[in-house]
């Protein structure tokens, strides 16, 4: 699965600050006495995570919702001129410096420009089953049972944008009304029973009835059964027959999954954990994917075809089932490289060595974020129980593609080490947790990172005695006489987190001196807080793509597209006609990966080049600006 970004921040703007002056130097002032307290490494996780969370929770008015819409608060200093992310990312990792540095092939590399534009990266999922997703088809589905689930086209417009609010504050018990009184203008059977269809389908768990106030007709909702009618609000009105989730394929633009379900999430009314999928997919990409949702009828989803820019929901059936994170069988990549440089020698070279040897399994660039202190740092003052560097870590000014006001408030801490002085230049909510749970997962993949180049530099491209295999779930050693049955495609390397035991190898030494190097020993990676406890795995250290296919393109505008999507082919529009000796070329390529790979590795292998953001932004800012 292609990664996401896990370097970005949740951004909300207090509603006022005048509204809560008061109550925030309250908390200051605890926070105050707190971090006073004690500084020194030995400090406790308890202390430090309270601190923590009093600076995460201290921006966050009482009544802020965590269903508020989020606000891009802009890259630009308040106090200065904005800076571009090309020139932020002058200080950015660099592959070397998350242990990236082994090649499997031997063609000479060339260089290209990686998503150049986000539609030069199209993600498809691959289910459990093999099949791939796509976007083929906007029908809904019909049942034998109709109900008031199943609205018509009117449905989603007789009601007015004050009724609508009215109606949502009901549903949630946002105001102490007992009913919503909805006046029908035009009197008639067939209006009231649209106005019925439209409360019950949009606000569920309200139901309705029709009263005479004053000589006039009324649509009145209200709660049937209370509180407890938001447990499970769609229940009384979906059919026995109907599956209780509905699935869909998901095509997105230039959007993570996350934003996506908020998005969703948002103009149904309901709440995202509603929704299940099977992975996560890039941002700056089209990705397709299969979503389930609970008891949200396929009308309603597909209306919302008419609503969302850069979304597109089809493909809709009911089942009886939601769908698991990690159930997927993989994704397939279609990727193209603009403006490359490489002859066609030296490609039919690189595409042959992708098909046959594949590439070293490394975590991608996208793992450790973009700031010049990667987040794989503060992992590892976590294992060595050295928090005071943790809070450091988190909160020290870093050179890199950081907010004006982030800017502010690292120099405050780290001029002060006052929490409160350095909230006072953030107007925004951070999350510690996350940023502590991935620098632990980070820290592992930094440290496979280093030693599968380790192991790709002492044996090269061959299975050895010592390496491990697995059997099932087990790893075991290959053994001196069964080298011959295996290949470097059946190897396996551990994370951290296992006992690393390689009794006739190189890499277990390895292994310990690089934990012994950063004060942690590798036969107790337990942690005494439980959720900082580093459980293992066991990576394949190469992986062979499976459907590889590629062809050279030129073009003259770098504008146009250079493939057709599943929505361009749902829309009918015809791929632009390309010249046959343009100003630029492009390789066109597709392949399929499994779970937990990144295509951005398998690239890397086909170019010989560096792919972080620091090293594209030398070939091509124009879209990172």
């Amino acid at each position: 699965m292609e990664a996401v970004e896990m370097n970005s921040v949740s951004l909300k703007r207090p509603h006022s600050e005048d509204d809560v002056a008061s109550a925030d130097e309250i908390k200051r002032q605890k926070i105050l006495e707190k971090s006073k307290a004690g500084s020194d490494s030995g400090q406790s996780i308890e202390t430090v995570t309270e601190q923590l969370k009093d600076i995460k929770s201290e921006m966050i008015p009482n009544d802020e919702s965590e269903e508020q819409e989020e606000e891009d608060l802009g890259d630009s200093d308040e106090d200065g001129d904005p800076e571009s992310f090309a020139d932020m990312m002058k200080h950015g990792l660099t592959e070397s410096d998350v242990g990236i540095t082994k090649f499997v092939s031997s063609h000479k590399g060339f260089s290209g420009i990686l998503k150049e534009r986000y539609s030069d990266f199209v993600v498809h999922e691959i289910g459990k089953d093999g099949r791939v997703s796509h976007l083929d088809d906007f029908s809904v589905p019909v049942d034998d049972e109709v109900n008031f689930e199943d609205p018509s086209e009117e449905t989603f417009t007789v009601l007015s944008d004050e009724d609508k609010q009215r109606l949502e504050e009901l549903q949630l018990f946002k105001n102490k009304e007992a009913s919503v009184a909805i006046e029908v203008i035009e009197d008639t059977k067939e209006k009231r029973t649209i106005i019925h269809q439209a409360v019950k389908s949009l606000f569920p768990g309200l139901e309705t009835k029709t009263e005479d106030r004053d000589g006039k007709k009324y649509i009145i909702a209200y709660h049937a059964a209370g509180k407890k009618a938001l447990a499970n609000p769609r229940k009384h009105s979906w059919p026995k027959s109907r599956g209780s989730y509905c699935h869909f394929v998901l095509y997105k633009e230039n959007k993570d999954t996350m934003d996506a379900i908020n998005v969703l999430s948002k103009f149904l009314r309901v709440k995202p954990n509603i929704f299940s999928y099977m992975g996560t997919k890039d941002k700056r990409a089209i990705t397709v994917q299969e979503i389930a949702v609970l008891r949200i009828t396929a009308q309603r989803l597909a209306h919302l075809n008419k609503c969302l820019m850069n979304f597109k929901l089809g493909n809709f059936s009911y089942k009886n089932h939601p769908l698991k994170l990690g159930e997927l069988q993989g994704n397939h990549f279609t990727v193209v490289l603009r403006n490359i440089t490489g002859t066609d020698d030296q490609i039919e070279q690189a595409m042959h060595s992708l098909r046959e040897i594949g590439f070293i399994n490394y975590y991608g660039m996208q793992r450790f974020g973009t700031t010049a202190v990667p987040t794989y740092q503060i992992g590892r003052a976590i294992l060595q129980n050295n928090w005071t560097e943790v809070m450091d870590l988190i909160l020290k000014p870093r050179p890199g593609a950081e907010k004006g006001y982030l800017v502010k408030c690292r120099e405050e801490w780290a001029k002060t080490k006052d929490p409160a002085a350095a909230l006072k230049k953030l107007p925004v909510k951070r999350c510690v947790e996350g940023q502590l749970l991935r620098g632990l997962l980070n820290y592992q993949s930094y440290v496979w990172n280093n030693m599968v180049s380790k192991r790709i530099e002492e044996y090269g491209l061959r299975a050895v005695p010592g390496d491990l295999i697995l059997k099932g779930a087990t790893a075991v050693h290959i053994e001196e006489g069964d080298v011959d049955n295996y290949t470097i495609h059946d190897v396996v390397m551990p994370l951290p987190g296992f006992d690393v035991i390689y009794p006739k190898h190189k890499i277990g030494e390895a292994y310990k001196e690089m934990l012994v190097a950063d004060n942690l020993d590798i036969n107790n990676m337990r942690h005494k807080i439980r959720d900082y406890s580093l459980s293992g795995a066991y990576r394949k250290i190469i992986i062979r793509p499976q459907n590889v296919n590629w062809e050279v393109v030129a073009y003259d505008d770098p504008k146009i597209p250079l493939f057709t999507t599943d929505l361009d082919k749902l829309e009918g529009k015809p791929l632009p006609l390309l010249p046959v000796d343009g100003k630029f070329r492009a390789l066109k390529m597709e392949f399929s990966l499994p779970p937990s790979t990144y295509a951005t590795m398998a690239i890397r292998e086909v170019l010989k080049m560096d792919t972080s953001i620091k090293n594209q932004t030398q070939l091509n800012t124009t879209w990172l600006r």
